[in-house]
């Protein structure tokens, strides 16, 4: 795509396709926004190759810019329930998301809700230091859903503005995972009276298709309000960004570019659609 004007031919075609599904798009997206690029290049008779990637560029900015991009934090303590499976990076996540929201001066408490992967609270608890965050686990194996009615109860009597829940990632029946976050859920709306503020996923960037289909299995588990895509680095083009958005219609909230506490951004899609165009470093 080094060429700024080349003639609109097959090779054109071609060449975006291949960038396209290389970037993690999936077929089924690449497919659809190719389709419609052609029929309006036919429609408006152009010629070149930039007139059909400005147009990509301006309707997928467009697409992914959807309502309730930022956080949105009506309650006080505000809830998020945050989600996804082990080695997405959800602890990692959820401490640079305290970090995050301390830097505005708002007063944080994580809640260990995975009682079942061993380190998961020691993990928690780590990032709560280091985001300066208040901290409420349970004993390991608990029920999770008495861990978050002790951390919203903590969170209340404490004066916490949010509250941010880590959950287990396990997936080995979708029968399960439905259950226990519903439970969660009628938790939280018992206590605060709303359901959570956010129910956000953490997908790993490098997974490609496979986000697809976590994303599509807890959404049914429990109504996402966004996404965070991990580890958006340079070996990672993130078009199932796009694909996630075609499936669920839900935001991309934040974007998690390296380890460090720092590095989880707000999810802008010019830069997105700028950066699938770059050139390789």
């Amino acid at each position: 795509m080094a060429e700024a004007k080349r003639p609109l031919d097959d090779e054109f075609w071609n060449e975006l396709e291949e960038i396209l599904i290389s970037a993690d798009f999936g077929v089924p997206t690449t497919e659809k926004i190719i389709g419609g690029l052609r029929i309006v290049a036919s429609q408006e008779l152009w010629r070149r190759s930039d007139e059909a990637v400005a147009r990509f560029k301006s309707d997928v900015e467009r697409f992914l810019t959807l309502p309730n991009a930022g956080l949105q934090l009506r309650s006080r303590p505000a809830v998020v329930l945050v989600v996804g499976v082990n080695g997405s990076g959800k602890t990692t996540t959820i401490g640079k998301l305290g970090h995050h929201l301390a830097a505005q001066k708002k007063r944080v408490m994580f809640v260990a809700a995975d009682t079942f992967r061993a380190a998961a609270a020691e993990q928690l608890a780590i990032w709560a230091e280091r985001s300066r965050s208040e901290f409420v686990r349970g004993l390991e194996g608990a029920d999770p859903s008495a861990v978050i009615y002790d951390g919203i109860s903590a969170a209340k009597a404490r004066g916490v503005d949010v509250v941010l829940i880590d959950t287990a990632g396990r997936l080995q029946t979708k029968t399960n995972l439905m259950e226990e976050l519903k439970k969660m859920r009628r938790i939280i709306e018992r206590e605060t009276g709303a359901p959570p503020d956010e129910t956000l996923l953490v997908v790993d960037g490098t997974t490609g298709q496979n986000a697809i289909s976590q994303a599509k299995l807890f959404n049914e588990a429990t109504a996402l309000t966004g996404v965070i895509v991990t580890k958006l680095d340079s070996t990672a083009k993130g078009g199932v960004l796009v694909a996630i958005v075609d499936t669920l219609t839900v935001p991309i909230k934040f974007i998690g570019i390296g380890e460090g506490i720092e590095e989880l951004r707000p999810f802008e899609p010019a830069n997105f659609v700028d950066a699938l165009f770059a050139p390789a470093a």
